[in-house]
C-alpha cells in the first residue's frame, strides 16, 4: 500500500474502499470481503444510512483499530449547527461503535459552515477526530474556509475521474497543504468510461482493466481513491494496481479525456443547492 501524509502528520492509505450506495443490508458482508482483500481505508458517511454496517464488519474482522483508517461525513445540519454537529458525530461514532474516526468531513458545502466546522474542530482538538476535512467544495469556499478558520481541511473530496479532472482545484489544494481525493473516479461508468478506447488500449498494454488503469492514474496523481464495489473479486482487482506505472505518454494522454465539466452536479448550481440543501439525515 502506498500512503498520502495529511497536514497534520497523519497517514492515509491512498487507496480505499468506499460504501456509497451500497444498501445497509450489504454493507457488512461488503466490507468483510474488503478488508479480507487488504483495504484498511473504509469511507463511508451519515448519509449513506450504512454506519453501523461498518461499524459491525470492523467489530467482526479482528484486524487492529490502529491498522484502520475510518471516514465518516457529517450532513448538513439546522442552526444551531455547532450543537446540533456535535450531535451528529456522537451519533456517528456510536453507529461506528468507535471511539475516534481517522477521518471527519463536512459532507456539502451548504448551511452553517462555520458553526459545524468548529464543531468538528473541537472533535479534532479532543483527538476523537484524528484529522477534518471538507468534501464537494470548490476552490473559492475551500479557500474561504481555510483562510478564516483555525484548522485547515486535511482533506478536499471531489467528483474526480478521467472526464473531470480537476487539475486546477489539485493545483490550489496542494498550495494550501489540502490532500484531493475522488469520488465517483470510475463516472459510475458514464461516457462509456468501461469501453473507453484509449484507457482500452493502455489497459491492454499493460495487462490490466480499464477499471485499474483509472485507479493508477489517479495514484500516480497523488489522488487518494475510494473504490466501491459488491464483488470480492472486483474488489481485489481494484485493489491490484501497485504493480504497475503508467509512462508518462500515457498520462498525458488521459489528460486529454478532461471536458473540465461534471458527470452529475454541479454544487455552485442553484438547481443542486436547492435539492441537497434542504435534505436532512436523522441523527
Amino acid at each position: 500500500m502506498e500512503y498520502v501524509t495529511l497536514n497534520n502528520g497523519v497517514r492515509m492509505p491512498i487507496l480505499g474502499f468506499g460504501v456509497y450506495q451500497i444498501p445497509p443490508e450489504q454493507t457488512e458482508e461488503a466490507v468483510t470481503d474488503a478488508l479480507a482483500v487488504g483495504y484498511r481505508l473504509l469511507d463511508t458517511a451519515a448519509a449513506y444510512g450504512n454506519e453501523e454496517a461498518v461499524g459491525r464488519a470492523i467489530s467482526r474482522s479482528g484486524i487492529a483499530r490502529e491498522e484502520l483508517f475510518v471516514t465518516t461525513k457529517l450532513w448538513i445540519q439546522d442552526a444551531p449547527a455547532q450543537e446540533n454537529a456535535e450531535r451528529a458525530f456522537e451519533a456517528s461514532l456510536s453507529k461506528l461503535g468507535l471511539d475516534h474516526v481517522d477521518l471527519y468531513l463536512m459532507h456539502q458545502p451548504y448551511g452553517d459552515v462555520y458553526g459545524q466546522w468548529r464543531a468538528m474542530e473541537k472533535a479534532h482538538r479532543e483527538g476523537r477526530a484524528r484529522a477534518i476535512g471538507v468534501a464537494n467544495f470548490y476552490p473559492d469556499r475551500l479557500l474561504d474556509l481555510l483562510l478564516h478558520n483555525e484548522v485547515t481541511p486535511a482533506v478536499d473530496q471531489i467528483e474526480t475521474h478521467p472526464f473531470f479532472q480537476r487539475v486546477a482545484d489539485q493545483e490550489l489544494m496542494r498550495e494550501h497543504g489540502v490532500q484531493i481525493q475522488s469520488w465517483g473516479g470510475f463516472a459510475e461508468g458514464r461516457n462509456d468510461l468501461f469501453g473507453q478506447p484509449l484507457l482500452s488500449r493502455i489497459g491492454a498494454e499493460h495487462g490490466k482493466s480499464v477499471a485499474q488503469v483509472v485507479l493508477r492514474w489517479l495514484i500516480q496523481r497523488g489522488v487518494v481513491a475510494i473504490p466501491k464495489s459488491v464483488r470480492a473479486a472486483r474488489m481485489a482487482e481494484n485493489f491490484a494496481v501497485f504493480d504497475f506505472e503508467l509512462a508518462d505518454d500515457e498520462m498525458a494522454a488521459i489528460a486529454g479525456l478532461d471536458t473540465d465539466r461534471s458527470l452529475f452536479f454541479d454544487h455552485r448550481d442553484p438547481a443542486a443547492v436547492g435539492r441537497l440543501g434542504t435534505v436532512r439525515v436523522d441523527a
